[in-house]
């Protein structure tokens, strides 16, 4: 009676077992992602260690404080994936840091993202009496010197409030830590941040204070004017951080998934998928690993977004029937996207100047006509 109760059991366990055991995993890998100690690294380290468990795959996580630093071992194939902010998007683009001679847009694809309670959007001082974006007008932005993340993300966040730039006093810092301390000693007025970051929550406690103006999803011109600039932020409901952000005291606001899984287009379909699968099929032993890390839901992942998925990815998220014939046209059309930008890198390439600084003023010229010949949003000119 025993034993046949044992052999019930193990049978039990290793049905349980078999979605994950049954995927070919690689038995090692490398990821890269943000520096030790960031949430993306945290991230990938509690997901790594359940493929530890569950699969016997070592992972090692690499970590790099810029994006090239990230993307450069994908692209090497010395790392299989990297965990990625919005640098993905940039990378397809190939704008910013991947405008220069050695990059270009990058045939970059995704896997899987995090979304969580937090938002990323406007965060002012609440001692300027400001409720709504518009209301910044003359007031002091931060702009961080050689951070297209954040420069880029609040110039088309003011946008909402149908402002630019002009209309409000940039004042420049060589660093988001630097520009936190301008807040704190009233030296700047609205920032870009996550709400759950230790800068926001310090500014919170401080005397000036901190709040996160709505941007309601339904003001679809508000809306409509950040995508011009920025069309990778979403309207999401921001339930924690500061600000006195809660579930009962929500506010709606700017954000993207972060971390965001990336790798390329040409890496073999039956790897990727193996290894999106195994995320999902662990999640619930990984879910309370890390801050942030229960946004990798399968019920959160936004197939919409502005990066192609990998065709291994798309498997994966058949197979638990979550892809449909709407993700896959919008998927079909940002490769069709990143191709056209690739075929002009390309063309461009073949009689580009010298000069660096005419390299990538030249390069962005050629971005923007292929696009507009194309039909296609230049978002960058």
């Amino acid at each position: 009676m025993f034993r046949r109760s044992a052999v019930a059991g193990a049978v039990a366990v290793l049905s349980l077992a078999a979605p994950v055991a049954a995927q070919t995993v690689p038995k090692e890998m490398s990821w890269t992602a943000y520096d030790t100690g960031s949430s993306g690294f945290n991230i990938a380290v509690a997901i790594g260690q359940q493929f530890k468990q569950a699969l016997g795959s070592d992972v090692r996580v690499l970590p790099s404080g810029n994006d090239t630093g990230r993307l450069a071992p994908v692209k090497a194939n010395r790392a299989v994936i990297s965990q990625m902010g919005i640098g993905t998007y940039f990378a397809q683009e190939g704008v910013f840091e991947f405008g220069t001679r050695s990059w270009g847009p990058q045939p970059v694809r995704l896997m899987m993202s995090a979304t969580a309670c937090n938002g990323l959007g406007l965060a002012v001082a609440k001692d300027t009496g400001v409720k709504e974006i518009k209301e910044l007008k003359g007031k002091r932005l931060g702009v961080v010197v050689g951070s297209p993340a954040l420069t880029q993300g609040v110039i088309a966040l003011i946008a909402f409030g149908g402002l630019t730039a002009k209309d409000m006093t940039p004042v420049q810092f060589s660093s988001n830590n630097a520009m936190w301390k301008g807040v704190l000693n009233n030296e700047v007025d609205a920032v870009l941040s996550s709400t759950i970051s230790g800068q926001s929550k310090e500014a919170d406690s401080s005397p000036r204070g901190i709040i996160w103006p709505p941007m309601p999803a339904d003001d679809k011109e508000g809306w409509a004017r950040v995508h011009k600039k920025a069309p990778y932020f979403v309207a999401h409901k921001a339930t924690c951080g500061s600000g006195g952000l809660s579930p009962q005291a929500p506010v709606v606001m700017a954000s993207y998934a972060y971390p965001i899984f990336m790798t390329y287009a040409d890496r073999p379909a039956d790897t990727v998928h193996a290894i999106t699968k195994a995320m999902l099929d662990t999640y619930d032993s990984y879910k309370g690993g890390a801050p942030g890390v229960e946004g990798m839901a399968l019920s959160l992942q936004n197939f919409t977004w502005v990066v192609p998925y990998h065709d291994g990815a798309i498997r994966a998220f058949k197979e638990k029937g979550a892809w449909n014939e709407a993700a896959q046209k919008h998927n079909d059309g940002l490769i069709k996207r990143q191709n056209v930008m690739i075929e002009a890198w390309k063309a461009f390439g073949a009689n580009a100047p010298a000069d660096e600084k005419a390299f990538a003023d030249g390069w962005l010229k050629a971005r923007a006509a292929a696009l507009q010949k194309a039909g296609m949003d230049v978002v960058f000119d």
